[in-house]
């Protein structure tokens, strides 16, 4: 652990450190910023085009899913929805 008796910052290691890994926060912080700013463009030409963003944000969190993670979701959904009487098939018996 950092020793941190050298609170007012006049040069002792743990200043520094500190100061050193706040600085680096703050980058990858300025840099996640411009990685959404990256994102929302994408997803501005992909509506401009035509696509459906929110259907296309919900491809993205699926992809991010392994399989049997996903397999599980849908089984819970369909599971909700047969509930619910709004699967495909409950509307059919009605």
């Amino acid at each position: 652990m950092a020793e941190t008796t050298d609170t007012r910052g006049t040069g002792g290691v743990a200043a520094d450190q500190l100061r050193s890994l706040i600085e680096r926060i703050e980058r990858l912080e300025e840099e996640k910023k411009e990685r959404a700013d990256d994102i929302r463009d994408v997803y501005l030409e992909a509506k401009s085009n035509g696509f459906d963003t929110a259907v296309m944000r919900q491809v993205v969190k699926l992809r991010k899913q392994d399989s049997a993670e996903r397999q599980e979701q849908e089984a819970i959904l369909d599971l909700y929805l047969h509930a619910l009487g709004m699967a495909p098939d409950a509307g059919e018996r009605a």
